[in-house]
Formats: structure tokens, sequence, C-alpha cells
């Protein structure tokens, strides 16, 4: 009974009143419906941010040397404090399917009946104590540290160098063996995966095919995104089926990690494979930028494929198999490396090539692919004969171009569909179709990108954290809820979770890129021949319903 009131007489009661307004309020809605596993460890993570807060506020006041309440007063608040924090929280559980289903509505979803407030509150107090743990742990660490300095040293000297010592050591426990082992973990684990061969994958027999027979890069080093790329998408038949009239297979070319050792090496095989199907003699080349997995959306390029009727071809390499997030982590420059030095073989084998009988030439690439896309190139060096455009989807706010634009967009357009000057050379989209416009002229080098209201990867931004973002600005995107209020702390902590929790996001909201929206964004700006409204509409139906 003493330990636990001991331990209860520990907590701040600042901190714990204001950590548990932060958890309360993480039960608001964000961007994206989340589960409530995902909610539990949002609610953790406020509720270990606002009681750091409370605790940065004790301090500074016994610091200060303010005065404090004697012993009864301080049991009194403390306690107070206490059924304020259960009744905020009961309060806002029971809000919290209200406000989910304000975002599901918008997604076509189904509603919540409840929000499993014994889950949700487990997870977070699990969190919230392990956090709590590692934080007096810490405290331990730095009394011994200051207890073991020398007695002639200030006060403040003394606590300041066990401060940095205790922090010192535990940045190097975290970073040099925890942090270590979790990488190297997550590394075998997705390298196994990489490296997983289906047992019904097989190598295909056409011959234009990558990792055929007669195909310079072999099939077991695709990997196993590249080989989905590669034995997925239409076939001739299929497209003959679709416009009654014969058609040539489109080509994909991959290189996987493994298929040579270096990224140079790797983009010549990607380069001399696209010389060897004849790439270079399509009507379109597509240089394509994958995620951090090496995966390619199919949605947005089997779709384009069908627009121009299979006289196209498409070629990736593989950078990395780490998880977008990892990989930006721990390996931010391969992605760009390799981007750069496909857009230069590619590219300046294109420019010597006769005008009028070259393939357009586009980009495309899909969150850390579109990252990585934007930076393959330099404007300057392009200028004087400009490749014919770039399709960029849910692009990461870390993306250049894009934030360029869109703080310069034009007064009064929203930052979640910003229109960038005249519209001649950038344009943005989302679920409705925004980029043909008929009163501005597209110039011959062409950016689109198609971006979702919804999209947490896009409109996340550190700064949300002290400040609201220009998106939370009415109009708001259709499908954002207006029951969204931004809150110091919360809100960047909402966001990041929205990152993680799209697994459950409907296609056409969040990062979950539709086909339909990539046919619009295709058809405005490739302008592929001969496709009627009637015919858009068709291959739409044929995408109906696929992920």
């Amino acid at each position: 009974m003493i330990l636990d009131r001991r331990i209860w007489k520990s907590f701040s009661s600042a901190g714990l009143l204001l950590g548990t307004l932060l958890a309360a309020f993480s039960l608001t809605p964000s961007l994206l419906p989340r589960s409530a596993l995902m909610q539990g460890i949002l609610a953790g993570l406020s509720l270990a941010a606002g009681y750091a807060i409370g605790c940065v506020f004790d301090l500074t006041w016994r610091y200060l040397e303010l005065p404090v309440p004697p012993a009864r007063t301080a049991r009194i608040v403390r306690l107070a404090a206490g059924v304020v924090c259960l009744a905020i929280g009961v309060v806002f559980l029971l809000r919290a399917p209200e406000w989910q289903n304000s975002i599901r509505v918008l997604m076509d979803m189904p509603p919540v009946e409840g929000t499993r407030p014994f889950a949700i509150a487990l997870v977070a107090l699990s969190l919230f104590a392990a956090v709590v743990i590692v934080a007096r742990l810490f405290r331990l660490t730095y009394r011994v540290i200051h207890d073991h300095l020398p007695h002639f040293l200030p006060p403040r000297v003394a606590r300041l160098i066990g401060a940095v010592a205790a922090a010192f050591l535990f940045w190097s426990l975290i970073d040099g063996v925890l942090f270590r082992y979790l990488l190297s973990t997550i590394d075998k684990s997705f390298q196994q995966l990489d490296a997983l061969v289906e047992p019904e994958s097989a190598p295909p027999a056409n011959p234009v095919k990558t990792g055929s027979a007669e195909s310079l890069v072999p099939w077991q080093t695709l990997g196993r995104q590249g080989r989905l790329f590669v034995s997925s998408g239409p076939t001739a038949a299929d497209l003959e089926a679709f416009f009654g009239e014969p058609a040539p297979e489109p080509v994909r070319v991959y290189v996987g990690l493994n298929s040579a050792q270096t990224v140079r090496a790797r983009v010549r095989l990607a380069f001399e494979e696209l010389q060897r199907v004849g790439a270079f003699e399509r009507a379109v080349l597509v240089l394509v930028t994958p995620t951090g997995t090496g995966w390619v959306d199919p949605g947005a390029i089997d779709t384009v494929e069908y627009l121009h009727r299979g006289d196209i071809a498409s070629v990736a390499v593989q950078y990395s198999y780490l998880e977008s997030a990892i990989s930006l982590l721990v390996e931010p420059e391969n992605g760009v490396e390799t981007a750069k030095a496909l857009f230069n073989a590619v590219y300046g084998h294109w420019t010597t090539l006769p005008k009028d009988d070259r393939p357009r030439l586009y980009l495309h690439g899909l969150s850390l692919g579109s990252l990585n896309s934007d930076r393959a190139f330099d404007l300057y060096d392009v200028i004087g004969d400009p490749f014919d455009g770039a399709l960029w989807s849910g692009p990461p706010y870390r993306s250049e171009t894009w934030r360029a634009a869109t703080e310069e967009r034009v007064p009064g357009s929203p930052a979640w569909l910003p229109r960038f000057r005249d519209g001649s050379v950038i344009r943005f989209t989302d679920q409705h179709d925004r980029l043909r416009n008929p009163g501005s002229h597209w110039g011959p080098l062409r950016i689109a990108y198609l971006q979702y209201p919804s999209d947490p990867i896009t409109f996340f931004e550190p700064s949300m954290a002290w400040r609201p973002a220009d998106w939370l600005a009415p109009p708001r995107g259709h499908d954002v809820t207006p029951a969204l209020r931004w809150i110091p702390v919360v809100t960047m902590l909402q966001v990041v979770a929205d990152m993680r929790a799209g697994d459950i996001t409907p296609v056409g909201h969040g990062h979950n890129y539709s086909p339909d929206d990539y046919i619009e964004s295709w058809v405005a700006l490739t302008e592929p021949p001969g496709w009627t409204e009637e015919d858009v509409l068709r291959l739409k139906a044929l995408f109906a319903g696929r992920p």
C-alpha cells in the first residue's frame, strides 16, 4: 500500500492532466479511420507526449523556485486531477464512434458500432508505462552519474554534465544496439520476402519478357516485386479482346537489386534489355521509379498500357527491398542515385534519336518513387530538349518540386489542390478530373500530380506540432471530415498514425490510388489518340473493382 502510494505520488499531476487531455483529443478524427490497435498506440503516444510536457512545466516551476502547495493541498490536487482525467477519457471514448464515422461516411465505409474502449485503454496504458519506465531508467542513470561527479563542480554544471552523459549512454545503447538489431532483423525479413519465389511463379516463355531464357536479366534475380511486375499486366490477347483488333503486347523491363552488384551495372543492364526488346521503337516509353520494396502500382501501368493499345514500354530498376519509410531512413541516396542513373542513360540515348521517330518519354512514381523520380533530373539539363512529362502520385511532403509549386500556388486555390501559375507546366488533380483546363495551354513538358486530400503521406508536416497546416483551412477536400480540428502535438501524431493505417482505407482515398483516377490522369497527360469519352468509361468499367 505504501509502495502504491509512493508510485502514485511520483507522477506529475500536471503531466497526467495534460497527457490525458492529449490522449482524449487523439480520439478525435483525422484524415483516415483507425483500428482499435492503432488508436491505442496513438493514445499512448499522446499520453506520453502530454505527460512529458507537463513534467517539463513542473521542472521549470521548481527550477525558478516558485512556491509549491503544501502536501495536503498537493494530494487534493492530484486526486482531483485523477477524477478529471477519468471523466475526460470516458466522455471522449463515448464520442469516438461518431468521430470515426464522420470519416467513414465520406469514404463509403460501413459505420463502426463501438470504439472497443478497453482494448484502446489497455494498449495506450501499456505503451505509456513502457515510456515511463525508459524515462525513469534515464533519470536513474543521470542521478548515478551526477552523484559521482566531483563535489567541487557548481551544481548546475554537474546537472548539465550528468544529463549530457546520460543522454550519450542512452543514445549509444539505442542507436548502437537496439536500433541496429531492429534494422538488421527488418532487413533480413524484407530480404527473405523479396527473395521469395511463389510456387506458381515460372520464367516467362515469351522472349520479349524480362526474365525469359533470351533475357539478359535472370528470372531469379528480379525479386518478388519484379517478378510480379513482369508477369502481370494486359497481354496481347487481353488488348485484342478489349479493342476488337490485334494489338502488340506491352513491353515491361525490370532489373532487380540482385541482378547486378552496383547501381551503374543494374542501369546498364536495364538499358541493354530495353534495346534488346525494342523499347525505343514503341510509341511511348515510361520510366518507372518503384517504391522502397520495388513495388510498381499496377493501377498506374496497366491503365496506360490499355490507353496506348499496347504500343508502350516501361522500365523500372529496384533500389531497395525495404518498406519506403525504412528505405528513406537508412538508405536515402540509393533511390535517388538509381533514378538519376536510369534517367541519364535513357534520356541520353533518347535525345540522339530523330524527334519524329522516337517514343514519347514519361516519368512515373508513387510515394517514395515519386520523390526519387522528381530528383532524377535537373530542369536546366533537359529544357533544350524536354521529355514529354511526368505523372507523380501520392508525392511525399519532402518532394521539392511539389512543395515549391504548392507554396507558390495561385492565391485562393487550396493547398490540397493548388493551381500553379498558368498551368502550362505543372497541374494538380484528385479524385475528380482537374487536369484538363480548356482555358490554359499545357506546354511540351507536362507534370501532373495525382493526390488525394486525405493522403497523409502527402500532407504530413512536422510543423503541425505547433501550427495548423494550410490544408486544414476551408474549403477542405471532399474526403476530409469537417470535424477534424487542429490540436497542438496531437494532430501531428494523428497524421503520423494515419501514415501507418492506410491498409484499411478503400481504393480512391488516403494513399490507395484508384485505376479510375490514373486513367483520367494519363488521358489528360498523354492524350492517347482515338479515345472517346465512351471508350474511357468502358475502360473504367473494365478496371472497376480492381485493387
